[in-house]
């Protein structure tokens, strides 16, 4: 399934796609990184219905995904997924990273979307190795897809070391 995945280096605020992927916390508040620049980007549209979710299931467990609109974004939708912070490997971070790719890649399918942009999750403030982040997400993304109606999943990473480091793991995958 390799050929509906794609490696892009820049702004994931900018794809016009069916849905972006948010690296989420699981208050779905709006952090930092990428998570404050979609916040941002998409308006107070998005901040309710994050709110709305909030009340009527508390907080997304790490792992696990919800969606909202895109608001003012060109993509039409946001997956908010939360990943893990990482400690060293020993509280199932890998287990919980590929989960929270499957979950969004679950939600995109369940919505008939097709065209699905995801950020490297967790590698920011949450630590986690990207090179190992990498292999989990491209992995889980590309088992994912063999039974799936997604079209295409690309890897929007924000700087030349991320995109350098996916594109490896990307072509040494089988």
């Amino acid at each position: 399934m390799k050929d509906k995945i794609k490696i892009f280096k820049g702004d994931i605020v900018e794809q016009d796609v069916d849905a972006i992927v948010n690296a989420a916390n699981s208050g779905l508040l709006g952090g930092g990184g990428v998570d404050g620049a979609i916040h941002k980007a998409g308006g107070y549209i998005i901040d309710e219905e994050c709110k709305a979710i909030r009340e009527k299931q508390g907080e997304c467990p790490t792992g696990n995904a919800v969606i909202t609109s895109g608001g003012n974004l060109k993509a039409k939708y946001v997956i908010h997924a939360v990943g893990p912070v990482w400690e060293g490997g020993k509280n199932n971070e890998d287990n919980l990273l590929a989960s929270a790719y499957i979950e969004s890649l679950k939600i995109a399918d369940n919505c008939k979307l097709k065209v699905i942009a995801f950020p490297s999750i967790s590698t920011g403030v949450y630590g986690f190795p990207v090179e190992r982040a990498a292999r989990i997400a491209l992995r889980a993304v590309s088992d994912y897809l063999d039974k799936s109606d997604i079209k295409e999943v690309r890897f929007i990473l924000h700087n030349d070391k991320d995109y350098d480091v996916y594109l490896k793991v990307f072509n040494e995958m089988d």
